[in-house]
């Protein structure tokens, strides 16, 4: 699938998604995830493999792990329809095989068209982190990092890398966290926490973190007296992480405050998107030791 003139500018607050269909269900990836759909492969079976993983394949050289999307989903007793479609997906600097029943189509949107879950609904286990209203029908936005990281624990972000950077001080240093994945805000707090960084605000997405930084503005005058660094995910719904950097390193008060991206999708072919916003640094999950070194070195 090429990918090429997808999101032009960056910190639009634009994104483009493949929706794809599961037991007659819409769910969404984002077309930056996805290398190239194709049709099912040939699966060598793996003995004693995670329930949901249906084995590997092998493409140009490559031996991938296919994810059965039936299970991550919990839909029973079903089997896949004739369009069935492999979607090869890169993040988290791994490579992996989403199957599922159909790829439909893709969608031009906002990140403010994507509503975060109620939390009647969401809960702690599940993997939709964003619901799309198009039409009539609704699209679910996965969270791709968690059922992978459901599947191999060991590719999220890890307390043994930061207990390897030694013992260190407690830092009063304050840090505002953008991130819409509740596990993912769960794991931040536990290992800045252990990196002894414990003035922490976290925030679900770009809007709300940029609207409480507006927010001290109101009664300060000097912003780095009161918030030392950003650290900002890209995928979130109502404002991407992207936006968020932009909108802070073009405000006249705010610029002057370090802004990291935290992502899986920092890789060579779109770091150049977090540059061109003014982005200080940017480092891809779930690469913990690395962002906290750099925290380090902006604000200590």
């Amino acid at each position: 699938m090429e990918q090429k003139g997808i999101l032009l500018e960056s910190g639009t607050n634009e994104l483009e998604i493949v929706e794809f269909e599961v037991g007659n269900n819409k769910f969404g990836i984002n077309v930056i995830k996805v290398k190239e759909i194709i049709q099912p492969l040939p699966v060598t079976f793996i003995p004693h493999a995670h329930p949901h993983i249906e084995g590997i394949v092998q493409l140009r050289g490559e031996v991938l792990p296919v994810v059965d999307m039936l299970k991550v989903l919990g839909i029973p007793n079903a089997s896949y329809s004739d369009q069935q479609k492999y979607i090869v997906a890169e993040f988290n600097k791994q490579k992996v095989v989403f199957h599922v029943d159909n790829v439909t189509q893709i969608h031009r949107i906002s990140w403010n068209q994507i509503e975060k879950p109620s939390d009647m609904y969401q809960g702690s286990s599940n993997q939709v982190i964003g619901v799309i209203k198009i039409g009539e029908s609704m699209i679910l936005l996965l969270d791709f990092e968690k059922i992978m990281v459901d599947i191999n624990p060991d590719s999220g972000i890890s307390m043994d890398s930061v207990k390897k950077l030694g013992k260190r001080e407690r830092s009063e240093k304050r840090i505002i966290v953008a991130e819409d994945s509740p596990l993912l805000r769960k794991l931040l707090n536990d290992t800045l926490t252990e990196a002894g960084y414990v003035n922490l605000e976290f925030f679900e997405n770009g809007k709300e973190a940029f609207e409480y930084l507006e927010h001290l503005l109101e009664t300060n005058d000097d912003i780095t007296k009161h918030v030392q660094l950003v650290v900002t995910d890209i995928e979130m719904p109502q404002m991407d992480g992207h936006h968020l950097t932009k909108r802070i390193k073009t405000h006249s008060e705010l610029q002057k405050l370090p802004v990291i991206i935290f992502s899986s999708l920092i890789t060579d072919d779109l770091r150049h998107k977090g540059e061109r916003v003014g982005a200080d640094d940017q480092i891809s999950k779930p690469e913990i030791g690395d962002l906290i070194l750099k925290i380090d070195e902006l604000i200590l």
